[in-house]
């Protein structure tokens, strides 16, 4: 497996790939390491992965460098996101224990209650868009619930994955609790097969998470999905315009738009369209674009050549069926997996960027004529994962967040995941959830225990 520069093309490393019989021993040592570790307190998981936060803030610069330039985010967003891992850290160390107690509940038994116990090893198949984020936000709750995990992350991103691995054994935690598994997409079908794997979880495209959830039924073993998301982004005749099209900006161009909930759908209300165009074609035209590395950049390159190529392939089809450019479009003049921040007007239906995923810096302008036409558009995608609806009203913003079909809606806010909110979609986003109380217990067995009378009465 080769690590990338995706700015210079440069092969930075070289891993060398696990073959079958090295997986099948490291999932058993993971097993083995699990059956003590389901049995320590939350006291003593609490205290490692306060470790791992710590650790995580100490070397944040190390961390987001190796990012950086393995897949081209901004050193500023690096940085930021390796903060946010060490926040879910603490998060589930202070609130693991309480989340998992006891649930008591009154029936005719002397007494009866639900307890929350851990499954066993799960097996994480994790993207490289976010490549410390997606995993520490699973392995924070699975491990402080006494699960054991494996972890088979994107292929261009193999440094990320062993330095999470050593996160946590450098953090304290049993050496073979959190292994990396450094194969391939085709080995990964025997891992789910083993036995020993309890669970899997993904974060992907919809057509890997198809398959991995085919793969997981076949052997009666539980999924969480979140996969694809073609979120739409409101603007309402009421909105303040100019704030919304400054929110726009980050929220399409964050991680140059390589996103699951990053805005792509900008639904914009007739008598506010123009107005929104313009003020966030000025935005997009002041973007700087450059190494990801400098303070000053603010749009780097995409993480491979051939998101590239899908991104332009995606942008030229929709202009051959009719969509208007407005800034952008083009792969600019650079070594590297650039494409200009771009802004496609008049999009409709039968256009790749009004039902596709849109995995780059590319706003899908739809106008609508009224409230209802916007509800409407935003609800006409297979996706479900995100969005957000932008008005004065705070009372019609929650009214139209109720009826749009998704697993997330902001009002006046970027779409975006908090430890203390649950994270997931609907529709082909996939299925489950992440963080807060829900995600910790998406792999644990919610178990129903009832105790009637002794013999002796007691």
């Amino acid at each position: 497996m080769k690590s990338i520069n995706p700015v210079s093309g440069e092969v930075i490393r070289d891993y060398r790939e696990h073959a079958a019989e090295e997986v099948e021993h490291i999932i058993s040592d993971v097993h083995t390491a699990w059956l003590i570790w389901r049995e320590t307190s939350f006291e003593t998981r609490s205290g490692l992965m306060k470790n791992a936060a710590g650790l995580l803030l100490r070397k944040k610069e190390e961390f987001a460098q190796l990012m950086t330039m393995e897949m081209g985010k901004l050193f500023s967003e690096s940085l930021a996101e390796i903060e946010k891992c060490a926040w879910v850290c603490d998060f589930y160390a202070d609130q693991a224990a309480e989340m998992l107690r006891d649930e008591i509940i009154h029936t005719d038994a002397s007494r009866s209650f639900v307890a929350f116990q851990p499954m066993g090893t799960i097996l994480a198949v994790m993207p490289w868009n976010f490549p410390f984020w997606q995993v520490i936000r699973f392995a924070a709750p699975a491990l402080m619930a006494g699960n054991a995990a494996v972890l088979k992350h994107a292929s261009n991103v193999p440094g990320c994955a062993m330095a999470i691995e050593e996160l946590f054994r450098d953090a304290g935690f049993p050496v073979n609790l959190f292994r990396t598994l450094m194969i391939p997409s085709v080995s990964v079908e025997a891992v789910i097969a083993n036995p020993l794997i309890a669970a899997v979880t993904l974060t992907g495209s919809e057509s890997a998470g198809s398959q991995v959830a085919a793969l997981a039924g076949k052997h009666l073993k539980k999924t969480v999905l979140e996969l694809g998301g073609a979120d739409p982004f409101i603007v309402l005749e009421d909105a303040d315009v100019d704030a919304a099209a400054s929110a726009a900006v980050k929220a399409r161009m964050i991680n140059q738009g390589q996103s699951c909930i990053a805005a792509k759908r900008f639904i914009v209300v007739k008598p506010v369209a123009l107005q929104f165009e313009t003020a966030l074609k000025t935005l997009f035209e002041a973007l700087r674009m450059g190494d990801p590395l400098e303070p000053a950049t603010q749009v780097g390159p995409l993480a491979r050549p051939d998101l590239a190529d899908e991104i332009e392939h995606q942008v030229n089809t929709s202009i051959a069926a009719g969509a208007r450019l407005v800034t952008g479009g083009r792969r600019p003049s650079l070594p590297g997996c650039y494409f200009e921040p771009t802004i496609l007007a008049d999009v409709g239906p039968g256009m790749p960027v009004y039902s596709q995923e849109t995995f780059g810096p590319v706003v899908s302008l739809i106008t609508a004529r009224d409230e209802e036409d916007a509800i409407f558009i935003a609800n006409d995608s297979l996706f479900g994962l995100g969005g957000c609806v932008w008005t004065r009203d705070l009372k019609r913003g929650e009214r139209i967040a109720r009826k749009i079909e998704s697993g997330t809606m902001f009002v006046n806010g970027m779409t975006k995941s908090d430890p203390r909110l649950p994270f997931g979609g609907i529709k082909k986003s996939g299925y489950g959830r992440e963080l807060a109380g829900y995600g910790i217990k998406e792999f644990v067995n919610i178990k129903t225990i009832w105790i009637g009378q002794g013999i002796s009465g007691k």
